[in-house]
């Protein structure tokens, strides 16, 4: 299955690159996607990254998750991409794997209505406290098929959190060890 992070110029590099680096050390597939039309994405802090792909070029629905990373102006340019939200909405109603950290949970996930009635965390002081979520201070919530996370402390975490939901918590415990995080 397609593992899909979302770059959209001005991401939080540490969210997206920490969360793509665990990823494969896990042995998943991942490809990064830039919302822009070309490949090229710059990042909050001045980064210039070249994803692997544009969003025009793939096919959402064969994903297994959806992954967006923080950082501003990147979650309103993700929110602001109507074929991301589509296949957010779509993926969503199938019950897809989705994540989000940072800025993300609640710009683009909740905005949509993907977080009514479930607990999320993301950045401290931007909950949007319209939208149904319970939301949480802790560094990474895990509630059905969606996972957030509330920073890039919390990156490593957010990306582990993923690995074992995908494979399983012991892949997770070597990646870390291996990482040395724990």
């Amino acid at each position: 299955m397609n593992n899909y992070v979302f770059l959209a110029d001005g991401f939080e590099e540490i969210e997206a690159l920490a969360t793509v680096d665990v990823m494969r050390r896990a042995g998943m597939e991942v490809t990064t996607v830039s919302i822009n039309p070309t490949a090229e994405v710059t990042g909050a802090h001045g980064v210039k990254v070249v994803a692997d792909t544009t969003i025009d070029k793939i096919n959402a629905t064969d994903a297994d998750w959806l992954i967006l990373p923080g950082g501003m102006p990147g979650a309103t340019n993700l929110r602001q991409c109507r074929p991301l939200c589509d296949a957010l909405l779509k993926h969503n109603e199938k019950e897809g794997h989705i994540a989000a950290i940072c800025a993300s949970p609640t710009i683009v996930l909740a905005t949509l209505g993907l977080l009514q009635n479930r607990e999320a965390t993301c950045y401290p002081g931007m909950q949007n406290h319209d939208c149904g979520v319970n939301w949480s201070d802790a560094m990474v919530v895990t509630d059905g098929h969606i996972v957030t996370g509330r920073g890039p402390a919390a990156a490593c975490d957010f990306a582990l959190a993923i690995v074992a939901h995908t494979c399983d918590p012991e892949t997770a415990d070597e990646v870390a060890e291996g990482m040395l995080l724990e």
